[in-house]
This record gives C-alpha cells, sequence and structure tokens, in this order.
C-alpha cells in the first residue's frame, strides 16, 4: 500500500531505491559500580576504545578521494580532535577513578552533561555540533559495545539504497556515498546540520525531520525520496515512477543547459551586469570557480591551515596557500578571511579559548586574532607576500568597532615594514574589508567607513544574532527565517550605505547561493554575490531571468512588510514561480 511521509528538504533532488533501515542503537550502559581493583582496567579499556574509534576515522579519511575528501575531510577531522581533547579523556578518567562508574556508564553521563551545555546556548552551528558529540561518544560506545559482544558495527553500502535513519555522521555519509548510496531520509535533524550541507555537497537527496519515518519504512521497502516536494513515498505506484522518470529526463536537460552557461557572462534581462564571486577553501574549489566563470574568490576560509595539522602553521605554509590561490584565478581579485576560529569551530593549533559559557558571544574571529598579534602577524605577513602574485584583499571577520579594523590595519602597516626590511619586496597595501555578522555592525555601518574599503555580509551569523535564534534548532524554524523584515532592512542598510560612500558591498552567507532568494537581493540593491562554486550556474541562470529594474521597485514594500510571510507574497505576485513559502 502507498505511504507518504512528510519531512524537510535539506538538500533537492529525487532518489529511487531500496530502503536500508539504521534504527539508533542501543547504548548498553553498565551502571555497575566498579570494585577498586577494576579501576585501572576499566581506564584502559575506555583508552583501547577511544583509540579503535580514532582509528576508525583515520581508515576512513583515507579511504575518501577528490571532492569526498574535501567536502568531509573537515567534519571528520573534528571528531578525530573531540577524541583526543584532553578534557573529554580526562574527565571520563575523573568519573571512573572518583566515581568508580564503569566506561559506558561514563560516556553517557559525559554525553548528557554536554548535550544540556549545547541547548542552552545560541549559535548557529551548535546544533550541529551537539551531533558531533553523540555521533563521536556513541562511535566509543560502539566500540565498547564490541569489545563485549563481538559484535561488528558494520555500516556497509550496497548499491542502489536508501538509507533510512535517525542522523547520519559526515563521515559515513561521505563513505556511503562513495559506494552507491542514492538519497538519505532523516527522522531528525536539521537543513542547517553537518550532515545537511555535507548533502547538499554531494548533491544527494535529503529529508530531515521526517519523524514517522523509523517507525514506518521497513528494510528492503522501496522507496521515492521526492526532495523536490519534501516527502518520501512508500511503495510508491506506476504514477510515481512516471513522475520520477520524468523528473530524471529534466534533470538530465537543466544539467546540460546550466553547463552552457559556465562561460557566460552574469547579466539579468535589462543587462545590468552582476558579480557572481566563489566561496573557496582549498585548490579544488578554486578550479571549480575559474571553470565556472567566477568573477574572483569572494571569500577563502584559513581555518583549514590550522586544523588539520597539530600546532601552528607557518609564515611560509601559508604563504604558499595564498600565493597558489592567486595563481590559480590568474589575476582574478581574491578575497582572503582572516582566521576565523573559536565558537563551534574546532581548533587544533590550540589558540581559542576553552570553556567560555557562550562562545558564539565569545573570543572569536578578530577578536581572537587580537589578542594572539604574533600568530595574527604571521598570516598577515602570508597575505601580503602573496599579495605580489595578484590582487588580494583581506577580510577580517566578526568586525563590532572601528577599532578593531584600526589595530588590523595598524598590524598590517608592521608586518609590511618589517618584511620591506627585511628585503621583500611588496605591491601597495591589500584593501581590508570588514565582514558584517554583528548586528552593532550592520546598524552603525557608517562608522567604519573610514576605515573599510568594502563589507562582505555574512548573513548565516547575522541572522540568528539579529533574531536570537539557532538556526539548527528545529522548534524555532519559523524564526530563523532569510525573509525576516528585521534581517532584510539590516542587509538594506549595509548595501545603500555602501553604495553611497563607493564602497563594494558582497554577500556570502547561505542566502547567495539559494536562486529562490535571487530576486529578493536584486531587489534590495545586491550586486556582487558570494556563493560555493557549485550554486553559480542556478544563480546566474535565475539573473538572467530577471529583470532588476522593476526588483527594486518593489524594494519599498518589501521593506516595509511586518512578517516573512508578507514579504513571500510580495516577491511571489511579481513572480508566482518562485514559491517561496
Amino acid at each position: 500500500m502507498r505511504i507518504v511521509l512528510s519531512g524537510t528538504a535539506a538538500s533537492r533532488g529525487m532518489a529511487l531505491g531500496r530502503a536500508r533501515l539504521v534504527k539508533p542503537s542501543k547504548l548498553n550502559v553498565d551502571n555497575r559500580p566498579l570494585e577498586d581493583d577494576e579501576v585501572e582496567a576499566e581506564i584502559e579499556r575506555l583508552h583501547d576504545a577511544i583509540e579503535t574509534a580514532r582509528a576508525e576515522l583515520v581508515e576512513l579519511r583515507e579511504k575518501l578521494h577528490g571532492a569526498l575528501a574535501r567536502d568531509v575531510g573537515e567534519f571528520i577531522d573534528a571528531h578525530s580532535l573531540l577524541l583526543e581533547d584532553p578534557e573529554l579523556v580526562h574527565g571520563l578518567d575523573d568519573m571512573i577513578r572518583k566515581g568508580h562508574y564503569r566506561a559506558s556508564a561514563a560516556l553517557k553521563m559525559q554525553a548528557d552533561r554536554l548535550g544540556k551545555v549545547f541547548e542552552a546556548m545560541d549559535d548557529p552551528y551548535l546544533r550541529s555540533r551537539r551531533e558531533d558529540i553523540d555521533q563521536v561518544i556513541g562511535r566509543v560506545m560502539s566500540v565498547l559495545s564490541r569489545q563485549t559482544s563481538q559484535e561488528e558495527r558494520k555500516l556497509a553500502a550496497r548499491v542502489g539504497e536508501i538509507l533510512i535513519a535517525d542522523t547520519i555522521a559526515p563521515g559515513d555519509m561521505a563513505h556511503l556515498a562513495g559506494h552507491g548510496l542514492l538519497g538519505i531520509v532523516a527522522a531528525g535533524g536539521s537543513v542547517y546540520s553537518h550532515s545537511a550541507i555535507l548533502a547538499r555537497s554531494l548533491n544527494l537527496p535529503m529529508l530531515v525531520a521526517t519523524s514517522d519515518a523509523l517507525g514506518t519504512i521497513s528494510d528492503e521497502d522501496l522507496v521515492l525520496v521526492d526532495a523536490e516536494a519534501g516527502e518520501v513515498v512508500i511503495h510508491p505506484t506506476a504514477q510515481d515512477l512516471t513522475r520520477y522518470r520524468n523528473w530524471q529526463r529534466e534533470a538530465a536537460r537543466e544539467g546540460r543547459r546550466l553547463a552552457a552557461l559556465a562561460k557566460e557572462p552574469t547579466r539579468t534581462r535589462d543587462n545590468v551586469d552582476i558579480r557572481l564571486f566563489a566561496n573557496a577553501e582549498q585548490s579544488p574549489d578554486v578550479a571549480q570557480a575559474r571553470a565556472l566563470g567566477a568573477s574572483g574568490i569572494g571569500l577563502y576560509r584559513t581555518e583549514f591551515l590550522f586544523l588539520r595539522s597539530k600546532g601552528l602553521p607557518s609564515e611560509d605554509e601559508q604563504f604558499h596557500a595564498y600565493r597558489d590561490l592567486v595563481l590559480g584565478m590568474g589575476g582574478l581579485p581574491c578575497t582572503i578571511r582572516t582566521l576565523d576560529l573559536g565558537a563551534d569551530k574546532a581548533d587544533n593549533a590550540g589558540i581559542a579559548l576553552r570553556e567560555e559559557e557562550n562562545p558564539a558571544l565569545g573570543v572569536r574571529g578578530v577578536r581572537l586574532s587580537l589578542r594572539h598579534p604574533a600568530v595574527f602577524a604571521s598570516q598577515l605577513r602570508a597575505i601580503l607576500r602573496a599579495a605580489s602574485y595578484g590582487p588580494i584583499r583581506i577580510l577580517v571577520p566578526m568586525i563590532t568597532t572601528p577599532d578593531e579594523l584600526g589595530a588590523v590595519r595598524s598590524l598590517l602597516q608592521i608586518c609590511a615594514n618589517d618584511l620591506r626590511d627585511a628585503g621583500h619586496t611588496l605591491s601597495e597595501l591589500p584593501e581590508v574589508g570588514a565582514m558584517v555578522e554583528v548586528p552593532a555592525a550592520a546598524i552603525g555601518i557608517h562608522t567604519l567607513l573610514d576605515d573599510a574599503d568594502f563589507f562582505a555580509i555574512g548573513t548565516n551569523d547575522l541572522a540568528q544574532y539579529v533574531l536570537a535564534a539557532d538556526r539548527n534548532n528545529d522548534a524555532l524554524g519559523t524564526l530563523y527565517d532569510p525573509l525576516q523584515p528585521a534581517l532584510l532592512r539590516l542587509i538594506a542598510r549595509v548595501i545603500s550605505v555602501g553604495r553611497r560612500a563607493g564602497k563594494p558591498v558582497s554577500l556570502c552567507g547561505e542566502m547567495a547561493g539559494d536562486p529562490l532568494l535571487t530576486p529578493l537581493l536584486l531587489a534590495l540593491g545586491l550586486t556582487d554575490f558570494s556563493m560555493h562554486p557549485g550554486q553559480m550556474l542556478e544563480v546566474r541562470d535565475r539573473i538572467g531571468q530577471l529583470e532588476r529594474a522593476r526588483l527594486r521597485k518593489l524594494s519599498p514594500q518589501l521593506l516595509r512588510a511586518r512578517s516573512s510571510q508578507e514579504v513571500a507574497a510580495l516577491l511571489d505576485s511579481f513572480n508566482p514561480d518562485l514559491k517561496l513559502q
């Protein structure tokens, strides 16, 4: 009998396959108290399990190649870092030694304690970071279970499957995708979780918050994941299969049509040129951006240099990465964002503060860099040296006050003088821009005009700070909405003030890469977009269908709107095909 379940589309597309049901593993918690003579053996058993879990992650990372390795490597590394966290391990040891808890009970208590900490925080990534904790501790618990029962933990992939699970770790998703997984239906999760972000990068159809999935779908059921309509069909009918085949044909045609846009200009129907920049992190992103006709790199993340190995990267190591970026873009402008560790981001360099009560509002971004001037100076010197090879701009994250930009400029000048004294030939100092993601910077944008050469709006953080809503909290989904008028007014203000002052303004949050939101951003006056390279062709196509002059006339009405529903209705009236709600 045909059954339809509703979910939330986290990654668009459709997939047809046999269900692979993975129910949440039961934690085999042994609550018996330890005897004194058992304590050291139990600690050794815990450490063995942690080491085995770490080795599994290393093995998984080594099996990934190409795009998979690039996209999922950060997530696997974050899990590995958690297993190496001395505070986590020492805390577990103390529970065993002082409380005489067995390893499984200590892990369960630690998971529950950390879960409550993350639930109490407002941060755009903390929900997914809590999932990371659960997944890491669950992996260690699984190893402990194997030690006693000898059962094997297998998540082997079979070609043509749809995974039905509560959640899935990014590392496991990448492994399965490389072995024929077609789609994912998650009973929980969020469209902003690490796994959802990865699914979009892999073009893997995914539904989240499909609450009845585990209780309704059985192993080997034929299921159709329709992440276009936000539903999964169990035992699809002939009509469903026809709809799927039609979608396949249309997707193939659309892919060929979009591919032809790679060398086309980005221009509206009324002949207004728009610039599409790419967000990038490593060389494959740069190559893809160049191949798809990016106007340059609008946001180059530098954190990977501080995360991929223990200790701080040297100036030369950073210089080589930045130089290769510039050479790879062949003379197109490259915007390098300075170190943005802190909050949710794992820190393998040992400079981020630990145990901040609210890291989302703590020492992160430029605040962290200015606390470590020697580390910051090393990065700025590397950028200055790379600027001799092509056009570079410096983007500073988490700017709140003009004084922070002034401090960055002063340190940059000192670094330039030191390099010249050491015999380096430098071009003019790069332009320095402010990332607008703190409400105070958006509201007081005019106070930054004297110190910033350009602005980049980071809507991911700006939205969660303005709305006081964690974007990963399912219960706040109606609040965390990019159409919220308060957020749109701030975005429009930054664009307007920047334009009047002759300062370029780009937008590099997830909103920039969503073609459904392209008309809205054009209406607010945006002309510079920065996004993942894989989103560029769809956005370029959408821009070519729109008339900017007509959209700009909507701006006063959009900014007077009282709700996100009113904003959506205004845009739908302009073009009913947008279907924003």
